[in-house]
């Protein structure tokens, strides 16, 4: 909205251009190239089987060398989102307030970045609070410490899903990775999740497993779905 319609004709975007001509001009590249030309073919999310045919007999028929589409919406996490396709906003969730008293256990692990002491609390309706604060006072990262439990407290009083927690933290990375009982611990983040997993007993089949980072955005890359993901940009090994 608010782009002249005569410039919105010539800047068209991906999903204004109909897969046929995505593979055309990919095909006239290649008439003139050696080497195989990498070009994604937008798909709305309509798109059926069918259609997905149609182009790769097009794409051979024109003598290009590979082709690659994508479906819209066919991934959780995808690097091109158009706006008109964003959720409606839900209902608020007001969190329950912080109980007077509560029961817990504090656990000490090792980080990169010095002791970490991790607190897990609970009352009669379950877990209610996680906190953490570095051996040492001061700097950034006990004021990053403190925002992620308080980030934390308030996901569990609003019926956030541990589980989800866990996965959230688990895997992040900083450059100071440390070792503690033949495991490693990547962060604090890192550290606080395994804090928590080791206590509530949860484990989640899809947490990061130091599969590496993603060579695009340098984030952690998971196994998942039998391929390696980045859910920090989209990245795919598969595709």
């Amino acid at each position: 909205e608010g782009i002249p319609e005569d410039l919105k004709k010539i800047y068209v975007t991906a999903h204004d251009i109909d897969p046929q001509w995505h593979i055309r001009i990919q095909a006239a590249f290649q008439r003139h190239t050696d080497n195989a030309v990498s070009k994604t073919i937008n798909f709305p999310e309509e798109a059926t089987p069918e259609d997905v045919k149609t182009a790769y007999l097009l794409a051979y028929s024109e003598g290009c060398k590979g082709v690659t589409i994508y479906r819209y919406g066919s991934r959780e996490v995808q690097v091109l989102n158009l706006n008109k396709d964003r959720a409606p906003e839900g209902p608020k969730i007001n969190p329950r307030p912080r109980p007077e008293r509560t029961t817990g256990v504090t656990e000490r692990i090792t980080t990169g970045c010095g002791k970490l002491y991790v607190t897990i609390n609970e009352d009669e309706r379950g877990y209610c609070e996680v906190f953490a604060q570095m051996g040492k006072t001061g700097g950034c990262a006990s004021s990053q410490i403190e925002a992620t439990g308080r980030l934390i407290s308030l996901a569990l009083r609003s019926g956030i899903a541990m589980e989800s927690i866990i996965r959230q933290l688990s895997g992040i990375r900083c450059p100071l990775p440390a070792w503690v009982n033949g495991h490693q611990v990547l962060s604090c983040p890192d550290a606080i999740s395994k804090v928590i997993s080791s206590y509530t007993h949860i484990e989640t089949s899809d947490a990061a497993s130091g599969m590496g980072s993603c060579p695009d955005c340098g984030g952690q890359i998971v196994h998942e779905n039998g391929c390696l993901n980045c859910h920090s940009c989209g990245f795919s090994r598969c595709s």
